[in-house]
């Protein structure tokens, strides 16, 4: 088994399994997706790409010219589908988990809608 996926590296898989984005795209899709909690700064982000590149988890999608300057969208690969669904299922079980838990102890859970993730 994987070990979990940080939350940064997990929210950008799930921006990129939407649609191909570049890179400010992504940092934008990432903060909302968050709720403004995650803030990706552009070093950040492109070392991040660039591990998951390295990892086959994203692949470059294509490049475009725009106002002379080099825009790269990347996007989600079969291997990075795959992981992202494995880490989406882990999250869902540890969710339920606690959900039991927690209305066990008589709680009354409401999940909170997220910006970006209703």
């Amino acid at each position: 088994m994987d070990t979990p996926l940080r939350e940064p590296t997990f929210l950008i898989l799930t921006a990129l399994a939407k649609e191909p984005m570049h890179g400010y795209g992504l940092i934008g899709d990432v903060a909302a997706l968050s709720d403004g909690r995650v803030t990706l700064r552009p070093g950040t982000l492109y070392g991040a790409l660039d591990r998951l590149v390295d990892a086959g988890l994203v692949e470059v999608d294509r490049e475009e010219i725009v106002n002379g300057r080099a825009r790269r969208y990347y996007r989600l690969s079969p291997a990075g589908d795959a992981r992202l669904t494995e880490e989406t299922e882990r999250l869902r079980r540890n969710v339920e988990v606690a959900t039991i838990r927690l209305r066990a102890r008589g709680r009354t859970f409401r999940p909170r809608t997220a910006g970006g993730l209703a």
